[in-house]
């Protein structure tokens, strides 16, 4: 019989995936949980939850694991969980990844940082950080992300058997996909031993932060704008796509650019800024002046359109798109 190293007051063990789109979470929760059902006899329930359904959008995956005696009624979202896999580390600029965990739970985070780094970034009080470098890992191996996420998910939950995985990775792809298994388990296993470690005691005298349920404001004669007026129109000024880039942005090399526009064309998230500047001639033209990584989602449909490679798709260093960020003209009149 196995036995749950964790259970909260209902006899659940919960786990939260925080994703985006196209990363492979929903996937990753339905096996964990086919893995604890099947593999293990465990009691598991998976689902997921998003907005639109497209790449780049952000994305929950719920799985609940009990015992065999205790039966499974509830499939409201994992509030509380004892573990936390967050496929996309940027996503902790707009989304409070880390909400309702324990002084115990285990944060799993696809990162190429440190610990303590990711420790300040989320804001977190105490807890164990577990990093894996999940985008470099199937940048090597040719594979997705989500087999990294699921080798390192194996090692925190000590309960649930990695070769049971093994066999089903297997057993889904060498019918339909024979030269993608081999791949797939290499990322499995990278997964699975290179996740570290890092355990942050709680200071003396400090709490976990209170769980706080986000509840969308219900708007009524009290609490409605004067003369019902929209304080907050839709634009995308201040919006921050670098949570939909999946490990790969567009880099920008001057010297080979022939200011073509052919980038700015195709780019569905106007990210290239442009100013106008006499040309060897003396007469006004528009030269690029960079990419503006704020509105950039990592799409590379830039990278194909261009047709000097003064564009090349690279992995996202820590850091790249601050410190070589060139801003469009309306931010400096926003933020002045």
């Amino acid at each position: 019989m196995t036995i749950l190293p964790k259970k909260n007051e209902l006899g659940f063990f919960e786990i939260r995936l925080e994703s985006i789109g196209g990363l492979g979470a929903n996937l990753a929760g339905k096996m964990l949980a086919e893995a604890g059902v099947v593999g293990v006899g465990l009691n598991g329930v998976s689902f997921s939850s998003y907005g639109s359904e497209k790449k780049g959008s952000a994305v929950k995956a719920h799985i609940r694991f009990c015992d065999m005696e205790t039966p499974i009624r509830d499939t409201s979202p994992v509030e509380r969980p004892h573990v936390v896999g967050i496929f996309h580390e940027a996503l902790s600029k707009t989304i409070n990844v880390t909400s309702g965990i324990y002084e115990d739970s285990v944060v799993l985070v696809n990162s190429t940082k440190s610990p303590e780094e990711l420790k300040e970034n989320m804001r977190m009080v105490g807890g164990t950080i577990a990093v894996i470098d999940a985008i470099g890992i199937s940048l090597e191996e040719n594979n997705r992300v989500n087999m990294a996420m699921l080798g390192a998910l194996f090692r925190l939950c000590t309960f649930l058997d990695p070769q049971i995985m093994r066999d089903v990775i297997r057993k889904s792809l060498e019918k339909k996909y024979p030269q993608a298994v081999e791949p797939a388990l290499r990322t499995f296993d990278r997964g699975f031993n290179e996740v570290k470690f890092q355990t942050f005691t709680l200071p003396e005298g400090a709490s976990m932060p209170a769980f706080v349920r986000t509840d969308t404001p219900v708007l009524g004669y009290e609490t409605q704008p004067i003369g019902g007026m929209v304080s907050n129109p839709g634009n995308s000024v201040l919006k921050d796509l670098s949570i939909s880039r999946s490990g790969m942005m567009p880099h920008y090399f001057e010297d080979k650019c022939i200011h073509c526009a052919a980038c700015d064309n195709v780019c569905p998230d106007f990210c290239f800024v442009w100013e106008e500047l006499p040309d060897k001639k003396g007469r006004p033209q528009m030269f690029l002046q960079g990419i503006d990584y704020q509105y950039c989602k990592g799409c590379l449909k830039c990278v194909a359109a261009c047709p000097t490679e003064a564009l090349d798709s690279a992995r996202e260093t820590d850091g790249y798109g601050e410190a070589n960020r060139v801003p469009h003209k309306f931010d400096l009149a926003v933020n002045s």
